[in-house]
């Protein structure tokens, strides 16, 4: 063997490995805007990620519904494992289950294999749990690795990022600062990334969240945009020319824990 070529090699496969975090940045996330999320011009995606949780997400299924309004709801397996009744009421309230994973953990410093995994249990337990199939997959931190992009794929979700972020998960977090945040990004064809629990947020910082979804919403509105799940969305559509939104597909054995 080449020792001096070893280096090389592992330097190689390092860059293989971590290579696609480089969409958590803004700028490449422009150049990826499927992966981002942009879709239909008319049309504004209104996502939550770390969820289900009893402290929380209720409020933010309430507010919704009074709303009038559907989103996707980005699980973790391990929250989900442990509350299967708010899933199940977020479907039954219209709303659009996806996968955020197994637990909280950036992908990048995860054993080999492990991501593939969780990333399959989570969609067994959410097709389990609610009867609906998930065809979308962000992961923690808005960090993709090479496994985690392959396993997602292999299990039949689509990656997808975000446009605008609320940055709703500080201790100093408020209505007005998740407003301003999302200000910039709010236009049609946006992905928006906010968060129906605190998991792993500062204490209590998801109330800004639930606090400026009323806004955020009316504003949305007023502009002549409709807010919804991904699935409406058209994601990639407006790039590619294909046609109408998806609807969630059931699972195939349909059953309930």
């Amino acid at each position: 063997m080449n020792r001096a070529a070893l280096p090389a090699g592992l330097a190689g496969l390092a860059l293989l490995h971590a290579g696609p975090a480089a969409t958590w940045l803004p700028a490449v996330r422009r150049a990826t805007p499927a992966l981002a999320g942009v879709g239909a011009a008319g049309h504004v995606a209104l996502t939550f990620d770390d969820g289900p949780d009893p402290r929380s997400t209720p409020r933010f299924l309430d507010e919704l519904g009074r709303l009038g309004c559907r989103a996707t709801f980005f699980l973790l397996g391990e929250m989900l494992e442990r509350h299967p009744e708010l899933g199940r009421r977020l479907v039954e309230e219209g709303h659009e289950p996806a996968v955020h994973g197994w637990r909280h953990v950036n992908a990048l410093v995860t054993r080999p294999g492990r991501v593939t995994r969780e990333i399959g249990r989570a969609v067994d337990l959410v097709s389990a749990v609610t009867g609906v199939r998930p065809l979308w997959y962000r992961p923690p931190y808005g960090v993709f690795s090479a496994e985690a992009l392959a396993a997602a794929r292999l299990r039949g979700l689509r990656p997808v990022l975000w446009t605008a972020w609320g940055r709703d998960w500080k201790a100093s977090a408020d209505p007005a600062s998740v407003l301003a945040a999302l200000g910039p990004g709010l236009r049609g064809g946006a992905t928006l990334l906010l968060h129906d629990s605190d998991r792993t947020s500062a204490p209590g910082a998801w109330r800004s969240a639930l606090g400026a979804l009323p806004e955020l919403v009316g504003r949305c509105r007023a502009a002549g945009l409709r807010v919804g799940p991904l699935r409406d969305h058209g994601v990639g559509r407006a790039i590619r020319g294909r046609r109408g939104p998806e609807t969630p597909e059931r699972a195939d054995h349909g059953g309930t824990p």
